[in-house]
């Protein structure tokens, strides 16, 4: 008998991880490879961010903090909610977490009993159905398909909703698609969330800052205030500011549920790093004019990267709003051979086939629950991408 826990069986390791590692593996063994699979900002974390971690040091802050946060940093979270959502928070009702992942993680651990249902539309972050397997819930799964730009209709979430729903977890723009809701689009969701009480919001907007062409970021309970007391509105500094190593992750919310998800945080990591919360507290109050900057630059990439895939053959590639992803169908590819002799019969026999033919590392698909499509991370130079669209194109061309 294993003495490894029943609940570890119900969850997988993130295929994301996995790729980014195999990718790895594979240039250090001499491979000439282009990995595009990792989900972060290429550029280094502004200057004036690692200065204030490094005046930190210097100045002692390196104690145990509050569980969830320095009152510093959560008044600069507040700020930010107010004047870039017009959502009105008190301290007490932020917290912060190591990363956005434990937010979301200490929310479900805090609020799911066995048996309670959590609507994830799909495609999916890799890691939402996992963690709500953890906190003992029930993942419910609604595909998005590409015809409605992957994204979920008022109709998809009436019909997904039951008695035992608890959470519908949003995520716009979304990890894996890119996939951006419009102001009218999101309020006809929360039209029919209003019909549902019970149902809360757990909206992760972490890609907020990375919007393009006339594309306008909004999020739930600034779109219907109605939802202010049963939303949680997540957020964070690793994409936007270049930060996903120093892992700070935040939220508002009502301030039962605040209280609930310190409880949980003080009896699993305690305070997120003192040093990376001051740097937080800079990435917020400090100069924002690079962020205009790059997403400038993830635009060009965006359209480089669509307009090369749409030219593969077999390869559908629709125009993201926002996040750094682009998420092509291979509908067009499916039952084909490639040149090395790989019968494509999934999106991940397209994926793994591509990785040892091209040297070209792709997250399939099936990772993010809606197939046959892969996910491309355009946060890489543009010579790169270059290289790896080309490549993928000759793939393409050479299966039969």
């Amino acid at each position: 008998m294993s003495f490894l826990s029943a609940t570890l069986a119900r969850v997988k390791p993130s295929p994301t991880i996995a790729v980014s590692t195999l990718a790895q593996e594979l240039k250090a063994a001499g491979r000439d490879v282009i990995g595009l699979g990792a989900g972060e900002p290429d550029f280094d974390t502004p200057d004036n961010i690692k200065a204030a971690a490094k005046a930190a040091i210097d100045a002692g802050k390196t104690k145990y903090t509050a569980p969830d946060g320095i009152i510093e940093l959560k008044q600069a979270i507040v700020d930010k909610f107010k004047r870039e959502n017009g959502l009105d928070y008190t301290t007490k009702q932020i917290s912060v977490g190591t990363g956005g992942k434990q937010i979301l993680y200490n929310a479900l651990m805090a609020t799911l009993n066995p048996g309670d249902e959590v609507i994830i539309p799909a495609p999916y972050w890799v890691s939402y159905p996992d963690m709500v397997l953890l906190a003992g819930g029930e993942p419910v799964v609604v595909e998005c398909g590409i015809e409605t730009g992957f994204k979920m209709t008022p109709e998809a979430l009436e019909a997904a909703i039951t008695p035992r729903t608890k959470w519908l977890i949003f995520n716009s723009p979304s990890n894996p698609t890119g996939a951006g809701y419009s102001h009218a689009e999101l309020k006809a969701l929360t039209d029919v969330l209003m019909r549902h009480p019970q149902v809360w919001v757990m909206s992760d907007d972490m890609y907020e800052h990375l919007v393009f062409d006339d594309f306008e970021f909004c999020t739930p309970a600034e779109v219907e205030p109605g939802l202010y007391d049963r939303t949680l509105t997540c957020n964070g500094v690793s994409k936007a500011y270049a930060m996903t190593g120093w892992r700070i992750g935040y939220a508002g919310g009502p301030e039962e549920l605040i209280a609930a998800m310190r409880k949980i945080q003080s009896q699993s990591t305690s305070n997120p790093c003192t040093i990376s919360q001051w740097a937080a507290v800079e990435a917020l109050t400090g100069p924002q004019g690079f962020l205009e900057e790059n997403k400038a630059l993830f635009q060009r990439r965006r359209d480089l990267v669509v307009e090369m895939l749409n030219a593969a053959e077999g390869i559908t590639c629709p125009t993201p709003e926002g996040a750094f992803y682009v998420y092509p169908s291979i509908a067009g590819l499916i039952g084909k051979t490639s040149a090395g002799g790989t019968k494509i019969a999934s999106d991940e026999d397209f994926s793994r086939a591509l990785l040892e033919e091209t040297g070209v590392a792709v997250v399939f698909g099936a990772a993010f629950g809606l197939s046959p499509n892969f996910r491309v991370s355009y946060a890489t130079s543009e010579a790169a991408l270059r290289d790896a669209c080309s490549r993928i194109q000759e793939f393409c061309a050479g299966l039969g």
